[in-house]
């Protein structure tokens, strides 16, 4: 180890060791209490705000090796991160694989654990894995099922892939008309999981197999519809709740899962790193395509952050867990720093005059919830 890595790796285990430590992540917000409450109407409630998403530990965006990945989830756990989101669909099963090496030895009752079903995978010496994921070395096809049976073997290959006992959160994942590979429209899929994947995670719930299960999808109206046709505990908002864009959710989403006593995990809050900077917009192929309007969105935001001394990153993932149906806030990450510096945000203090400002300059909706210091909201 060269003296710069040495001195790299002691302040990043230095900084995990501090925000471990403190007041927040001891019995707070990042931990996870073997006491897991259910709510009003004996709906399941996450008992933490902030976890980990698993998108680039899939190898998504780029090349992430298996140290990399290793050492991201450690820094995650050491700075008392206690919930973890996973999927199949993350690189194939290279996501999930990584997650449960890492985790298959901690204590199950210390930590969260969410992950998606409705794409079942199958090894195939003929795959077309690198159509979907070309930096993942996975030899698996994906094949969507929605039914009963597809969920629940969904669920055991999940546990087996990643050594677990169990899964706390199911989400039906991309059950959406965003999801062009899809075999039929989104709404026939839907009409699937109605008779099929809803009712069986309900069963599993009332089991005590899972304790709760949802949906995850980019787009609003499955979870409009899901909330209003069946019975969900926590759907997974991705894609939906950002400083980019919110006003759909806000106005049209956030008031029926109020009636529906529906809470939300959220996801992709900076828009797949393009808030912080990075040259894509969300996912999927075209994410380089990115609207004009956006990007001019984004040198607003930047300069209202820069006239007020604000971190626009910080000010993006504090914003959307703002809003009282906000559950969790998950963050994707690759490497220890960015862990670091992401559960470091949701300590710091943005300037109220900040949010004032974006309200003024019509960059956020009037009615949106904002953070008025570390840990409190303001309507």
């Amino acid at each position: 180890m060269t003296n710069s890595s040495r001195q790299d790796f002691l302040s990043i285990a230095a900084a995990g060791s501090a925000l471990a430590a403190s007041g927040v992540f001891s019995g707070g917000v990042m931990t996870a209490p073997a006491d897991m409450s259910r709510g009003g109407g004996g709906r399941y409630v996450l008992p933490v705000k902030f976890g980990l998403g698993g998108v680039p530990l899939g190898s998504e965006f780029e090349m992430v090796s298996d140290e990399d990945a290793y050492k991201t989830l450690e820094a995650a756990w050491n700075a008392g991160v206690r919930y973890y989101d996973v999927s199949p669909w993350y690189g194939l099963g290279l996501g999930e694989r990584r997650y449960g090496n890492f985790l298959h030895n901690k204590n199950r009752d210390d930590y969260v654990l969410s992950s998606k079903v409705g794409k079942l995978l199958k090894a195939s010496p003929h795959n077309d894995a690198k159509s979907n994921f070309p930096f993942s070395p996975s030899p698996n096809n994906v094949v969507f099922d929605y039914t009963a049976d597809g969920v629940r073997r969904s669920i055991e290959d999940s546990l087996q892939r990643m050594g677990v006992s169990r899964l706390d959160i199911a989400f039906v994942h991309d059950i959406s008309p965003d999801n062009k590979l899809l075999p039929s429209p989104w709404q026939e899929q839907f009409a699937i999981a109605l008779k099929g994947a809803f009712p069986a995670l309900s069963r599993m719930r009332e089991e005590g197999i899972i304790k709760g299960w949802g949906i995850g999808v980019n787009t609003p109206e499955p979870i409009l519809r899901v909330m209003q046709e069946s019975g969900p505990d926590v759907c997974l908002l991705a894609s939906q709740y950002s400083l980019i864009e919110h006003a759909n959710a806000l106005n049209n989403v956030f008031p029926v899962a109020r009636q529906s006593n529906v809470k939300f995990v959220i996801g992709s809050s900076l828009n797949g790193g393009f808030i912080s900077g990075s040259p894509r917009y969300n996912y999927g192929k075209t994410s380089w395509n990115i609207p004009r309007q956006y990007i001019k969105k984004r040198e607003r935001l930047r300069a209202v952050a820069a006239q007020f001394g604000a971190d626009l990153r910080t000010a993006a993932l504090q914003f959307a867990a703002a809003p009282d149906v906000a559950a969790a806030l998950i963050f994707g990450a690759h490497t220890e720093a960015q862990v670091l510096a992401d559960v470091s945000s949701m300590q710091a203090t943005i300037p109220p005059e900040f949010w004032a400002e974006l309200k003024r300059q019509n960059l956020i909706e009037h009615n949106a919830p904002t953070p008025t210091a570390a840990g409190s909201v303001s309507g």
